[in-house]
Formats: structure tokens, sequence, C-alpha cells
């Protein structure tokens, strides 16, 4: 699993290396670190995208015919001439003029994209050669060749939370979570057709959209077209930035004319097949006449405050997104929980909302979702084609107990339990053929997994020596269980099976290692021969040996991920019909609605189911806890010791 906190915190580094090294405040250097990013991110696309074209590149006169710029296109790629290549730049001699050769890459960029002109930051010859060499440098990671979505967008909040959390927090702006972006956009199932996010911040949603598209092996730019409204320039700045990097063409509006609340800025009323978008949240003092004259308002104005100004603007949201769509449009977006019930006005909205008939799908989302806020929210979906036998329903799915945890302060879902929200939402509408295809795919996943594990097992064994005996026995029944597995139900019990082998493992690791130290240091290396041609001393083999023990751990912690996963899915649908599960889902009529006042709460509807107490997550989980508990204690001495020593040079 990627470390990304980790990685947010080597990008840390070289923002502290720039607040050090320059005189810019932290909104002049947000920008140029970013641009630093965003050329790294290019660089990672660039290099996969022209593998991918060179496998099948024609041969001429026994050469291979050189990669163009038409080439990237067909592949929704950004093509990067030389000179805009990251290690062009990193590796351009000492006595270069690195601040000159930054500026004069994101020209040619802009060369190569007419939506990034004036876009690209161009104001790195105000930093000295060594700091720009060091910021290369440090970007210069493997990680960021493995994350995908919207990373610019992570990182940029990164900053403001750093940096400027007034900004971050400011109107109740924020990022849009990964796994909440690729719930939308598998709930709404983008195809063909035009797609606006009129409060479009860092792009997330074009790039989930795009790879969503792509996947399905059309291309996105020839399928979709984008429109984007973005008040600040600068979050539109780095729209741009991430759609192109991601091979994206968008139009994209900023400034006073895409403010959504009183402008249509691309006359898109009844025109779009999606609409999806994470719009600021309760919003007040927005402009009641000039809200009015800006139109789309199909049930009117929410409530208006003495000072003629609607005081919180939720619903002026909900109904934008519901008046851009055409007849047979979608829309997902985000929404601050308190709406699903609000009073007054907002509840007339919703009435006149669910009489539609166009209200889908209502999923209610925990705590810790958000990169720089708490705070849970509600995902809310219209579909103005949905089928006939389901009009008048409005699946409730309450997700607030449901998520994997990343850390202390961040929660998502998984891949997995994206899948298996999603499949709660084809089997409502009666798209059994998708749910009978995941459980294909989990178990076609489990079974790979499964052969990849064995391999990793039998190679434990050479480790071992000794000590592998108690282990043998575990890895043969391992393969009569896989071997004699016809069904995916029938490679759950593999679950225990693995958890008993990762037990075992470290019991005779343990016991092998300690044995290996009560020898003498010939003695120890004669007892490690199987691997002693690769290493020299025990101490690596001890090294060599632990780091494979913890490949196979991770490898088994993952494989039976999947399995709970598979099996959370399969214990509640079976082989694929839709019911209502206590606590988790239910399909409400509108008259169901209705008896309670309207509301839209997921909650309301599902009910409690009984509490499971998971004694393994609950183990993992206070685990994670005392890590972390030790890195706080260890931060805190360092403090300690930092604060004395400045009273001890101050004589205190």
């Amino acid at each position: 699993m990627i470390n990304i906190r980790k990685l947010e915190s080597e990008l840390w580094e070289s923002a502290d290396l720039l607040r050090q090294g320059s005189k810019l405040t932290s909104n002049e250097y947000c920008m140029p670190v970013l641009g630093i990013i965003f050329l790294r991110y290019a660089y990672s696309r660039f290099k996969a995208v022209e593998a991918e074209i060179l496998k099948d590149r024609p041969v001429r006169a026994g050469r291979v015919l050189p990669v163009e710029p038409n080439d990237f296109k067909t592949k929704n790629a950004l093509y990067l001439p030389e000179k805009a290549r990251y290690d062009y730049l990193l590796n351009l001699p000492d006595d270069a003029d690195l601040g000159k050769a930054v500026n004069e890459a994101m020209e040619l960029i802009e060369e190569q994209s007419s939506q990034l002109i004036g876009v690209l930051p161009k104001t790195y010859t105000s930093f000295h050669n060594d700091l720009l060499r060091e910021l290369l440098r440090i970007f210069n990671n493997k990680t960021l060749d493995e994350v995908g979505g919207d990373i610019i967008g992570r990182i940029y909040e990164y900053f403001l939370s750093k940096f400027a959390p007034a900004v971050a927090s400011d109107d109740g702006v924020f990022f849009t979570p990964k796994s909440l972006v690729q719930m939308i956009v598998n709930v709404i199932e983008p195809k063909r057709g035009i797609l606006l996010d009129p409060a479009c911040g860092s792009g997330g949603m074009f790039v989930q959209t795009g790879d969503f598209v792509n996947a399905s092996g059309t291309s996105a730019n020839s399928a979709m077209t984008f429109y984007g409204q973005e008040k600040v320039e600068y979050n539109a700045k780095l729209c741009l930035m991430n759609m192109a990097v991601h091979g994206l063409n968008g139009k994209i509006k900023s400034g006073d004319e895409a403010n959504t609340f009183y402008n249509d800025a691309h006359n898109l009323e009844g025109k779009c097949d999606y609409v999806m978008a994470n719009p600021p949240f309760n919003v007040d003092k927005v402009k009641a006449e000039s809200t009015l004259n800006a139109g789309r308002l199909p049930f009117g104005l929410p409530g208006v405050n003495d000072k003629k100004e609607v005081s919180n603007a939720n619903y002026l949201w909900i109904s934008y997104f519901y008046a851009y769509l055409n007849e047979t449009g979608r829309a997902g977006f985000v929404m601050a929980s308190s709406a699903t019930d609000s009073g007054g006005k907002d509840r007339e909205i919703r009435k006149q909302l669910l009489e539609t008939g166009d209200v889908d799908v209502m999923i209610s989302v925990g705590n810790n979702f958000f990169y720089t806020k708490s705070l849970p929210c509600t995902l809310w979906f219209f579909d103005r084609s949905k089928k006939d036998d389901i009009r008048d329903k409005v699946l409730f799915i309450d997700a607030r107990n449901y998520f994997t945890v990343v850390d202390r302060t961040l929660n998502e879902w998984s891949r997995w339990q994206l899948k298996n929200l999603t499949a709660i939402v084809w089997l409502y509408r009666g798209e059994t053929e998708k749910y009978i295809n995941l459980l294909a795919e989990y178990k076609q996943e489990i079974q790979e997994r499964l052969s990849t594990l064995l391999t990793m097992m039998e190679n434990d064994l050479l480790l071992l020596e000794r000590f592998a005996d108690p282990l043998k026995a575990l890895i043969k029944e391992i393969k009569s269980a896989v071997n004699k597995a016809h069904s995916l139900q029938d490679l759950y019990g593999l679950n225990d099976l693995l958890k008993k082998y990762v037990s075992t493992l470290n019991e005779q690791s343990k016991a092998l290692l300690s044995y290996g130290d009560g020898l003498e240091k010939a003695e120890a290396k004669d007892f490690a021969k199987v691997i002693m041609d690769t290493v020299s001393t025990w101490a690596q083999f001890k090294k060599t040996v632990s780091a494979a023990f913890e490949s196979t751990v991770a490898e088994i912690k993952e494989c039976r991920t999947i399995i709970k996963e598979a099996k959370w899915l399969t214990d509640k649908f079976g082989d694929g019909v839709y019911q209502d599960v206590l606590g988790l889902c239910k399909q409400a009529s509108l008259s169901d609605i209705e008896e309670k006042n309207y509301s839209l709460t997921p909650g309301a509807y599902v009910g409690v189911a009984p509490i499971k107490e998971d004694d393994e997550n609950f183990a993992e989980r206070m685990i994670e806890i005392h890590n972390e508990l030790r890195s706080l204690q260890a931060e805190a001495n360092d403090l300690m010791e930092t604060i004395s020593a400045n009273f001890e040079r101050l004589g205190l």
C-alpha cells in the first residue's frame, strides 16, 4: 500500500526548503512547487505511455520508429519535448541556468497543450540553482509513479493545511477525497456526452471520469466534453494542470464569471448528460435577487432572510445540479449531511425533487473522509432516466461504519469496498449481470493471489531450514483447499488457514533468528548457507529473512482482506438478489419517505444493525493506536529537548 502520508512529508520538506531559501510568501511559493510536482508527474505518465506505444511500434529499415506527439494524442496523454522531461532537467550540468531551463520546460509544455497557455508557473529564475536542484532531487520520487487520481489536488490541499489553514477552510471549500469521487463516478457511470462540474476545484471529478471512460476502451476525450466553473483562478489553474497531465481537454472558466450562484458560464442549463460536484457547504450571504435573475431554480429559491440573502446555499447547489441535466441525465454530488432533512423552504424543494421521481440513491459517509475536515457528508444521486419499476423508490445506503482506516485522522473506501457499495446500486437497478461479473472478479483475484502466495511460502521454507516443518503441513492444507475450491464461497475457508500461517511463520522465524543469534559467527554463517552466496554476514541474512517474511505476511493480509470483502457482499446478497439489509441499505418508496417528513437521511430508513465485535480488527487497530501514541511521545520528547536547549542558551 502506497504511503501517501510519507510522500506528503517529503513534499513538505521541499516546501520548507523554499521557505528557507527564498523571500517568497507561502501563497507565492506554493504554485512553483506544484509546478515541479506537475513536471514530475507528467514525466511519469509520459514514460508509461511511451512504453505502451513502443510495444507495437513499427520497424523501418531495422529501426523502431521514434515516438511523436500524435502518438500521445491518440492515447490521451501529454507529449513532453526532450527539454521538458524531468530527467533532462535533473541531469543538467552544475553550471547550467536551472531556473531558465525550468521556465523553458513550462513554455514547451504550454506549446503542446493550448489549454495550458498562461497557466504554468514560470518564476523559477528567482530561485538559486542549488535550491532548484534540491527540489528536483526531492521530487524524483518513485511513489509519484504509483499514485493515481487527483494527486495534484491532494498535495495542494496538504500545502494549504500546512501554510494557509485560513484559506483551506474558507467558505467550506476543500479537496474531494479520491474514494468519494470514485464512488460518484461508479454510480453515475459516465459513458459519453457533456459533463459539468460547476465547482470544479482541482479537477478530480474530470480525472476519475477520464479513467473510468478510458478503462471501458473508449477515448475519454472523444467520448466526453468536460466543462468546469471555478471561482478561484488559482484553483482553476490547478484544474487545467491536473487535466493536462492526464491527457484530458476541458473548458474551464474562472473568476467572477465562474461564480455559479450568479452565472451559467457555459450556458448548459438542461443540456448536461452528467453533473458531478463537491460544492462548498453551508455558504451564506448569497444575494437572492441576483441568484433569482441567474435562473436554474426549477423549485424556487431556498429561504431568504430580511437582508434579502439566501442564508444557506446548499439547496441552491442542489437545484442547479438538477437544472443542468437533460432529459436522461445523471447527477452525483457531495453535500453536507444536514441538508438531507433541513426544514423550511429546503423541505419544500426536497419534496418537489422527490415528486419528480428522479432522486435515485443517497449514501451516508462517516467522519474523517476529508483531508482537512472531520465532518460527515452525504452523496446524492439523481437519474432522470430511472427504470419504471424503481421510479417511485429511492435507495438509501448507510456507509458510515463501512470504511478502511488510513490513520488516526483519515478514512477511505478501499478498492473492494467501493466495488461492494456499487454492487448494491447495481442490484437495486436490476443489473444482476454486473454483480455476477464482480463475483467472478473476486474469485479470479483471490485465486491469483493464492497462487503467488504459495510460491512465496515455498521460498519461506528454504529460508527457515530446520524450523520449516510446522509450516509444511499448513502449506499442504492450503494447496488442497485451493485445488478443491470450485466456487467463490469455497475459498472463504482459507481465511482461517492463512491467519494460522501468519501466526506460525512469526513463531518459527523468531525461533530461527534467536537460534542463529546464539551461534558463533562462523557457525551462524554456515547455518544460513541457503542464501550465503548473496550475503556475507549473519546480520545481512537476518535482514533478508525478515524482509522476505514481511512480504509474505503483507500479501497474506491483502488476500485475507479481499476474501473478507467478498464474504461481506455474498453474505448479504448471495448470488445476486437485492434485499434490504438492516443497518446498511433500504429501498424506500415515496410514501415511506413522505411518512418521514421527506427526510433523505439514510439512517432514518436502514435502521441499526447489531454490533458484531471483530476481534482481529480490534487488535490491529490497537497496534496502530499504540504505534501512533509512541510516535507522538517521541515527537513530544524531541520538542521538550529543543525547548530545554533553547532555555539553556537563554541562560534560564
